[in-house]
């Protein structure tokens, strides 16, 4: 889309675009957990080709022509469904919900030919931070079987704090305890994301944590390997930040 200032995005872009590339070798599967999906069970897609939804309004036409065809994948959702059972959490297919706006345009960017199957992963709503731990690690086993676990969601959300253009003081004062919270490892770590709403400027950064939490899902499935901030721009007046565990 048209952009004031036009650079707006790029180093966001290019930091997705060598996303995969980076990786020791291309995953064999994608599981992705959305900001934009919550459900009671957690929910997992099954379809083999799931359409997209354009789960947005007021933007241009194009953007809703905006084609990811990615394959699904039945036999990992499955999978998934096994180990979050060992694991005492409930969780539900979803045959029917296409892939929504926080996993088509990342994945869009990151794997361009839409050749790794991908499964979508809902957020419980009640945003639970330990719960959500508590899934990624449930999942770990996948990252053994070449599966590669993605959280998208967002270090900072404010809509009236981008809109305002204020949100640069609050961001770098959380963004500051993200950095020190993700290199810490297994207990510390839990302990310190599961206190996230007392960070410094929590509340102003994420009037309402579901951005937040797909963190959550990826630190989870890190164990005791320490993560790190690999990604940081300001965008749209606030700071920003990309995890990586492992």
């Amino acid at each position: 889309m048209d952009w004031s200032p036009p650079d707006t995005w790029d180093a966001l872009r290019a930091w997705l675009e060598v996303l995969i590339p980076s990786l020791p070798e291309k995953p064999t599967a994608i599981v992705i957990a959305s900001a934009h999906w919550e459900a009671d069970p957690v929910r997992v897609t099954t379809m083999t080709a799931p359409p997209l939804l354009y789960d947005y309004g007021g933007f241009p036409a194009h953007t809703y022509e905006l084609t990811w065809p990615a394959p699904g994948a039945p036999d990992l959702a499955q999978r998934m469904h096994s180990l979050l059972r060992d694991a005492g959490i409930d969780s539900a297919d979803e045959p029917a919900r296409g892939f929504d706006h926080g996993v088509f345009v990342p994945l869009k960017v990151m794997v361009p030919d839409a050749d790794i199957p991908t499964v979508s992963l809902s957020l419980r709503p009640d945003l639970d931070p330990a719960f959500h731990q508590k899934i990624g690690a449930a999942l770990a086993p996948l990252r053994d079987e070449g599966v590669l676990i993605l959280g998208s969601g967002n270090s900072y959300h404010n809509m009236r704090g981008f809109m305002a253009g204020d949100g640069l003081d609050p961001s770098r004062r959380f963004d500051a305890w993200l950095h020190d919270a993700v290199v810490k490892t297994g207990v510390a770590r839990n302990a310190a994301l599961d206190a996230w709403a007392g960070a410094p400027a929590a509340a102003e950064t994420h009037p309402r944590e579901e951005h937040l939490i797909p963190l959550m899902i990826a630190a989870g499935a890190a164990a005791d390997e320490p993560g790190a901030a690999v990604f940081s721009d300001v965008i749209m007046g606030a700071q920003l930040t990309g995890v990586r565990f492992g």
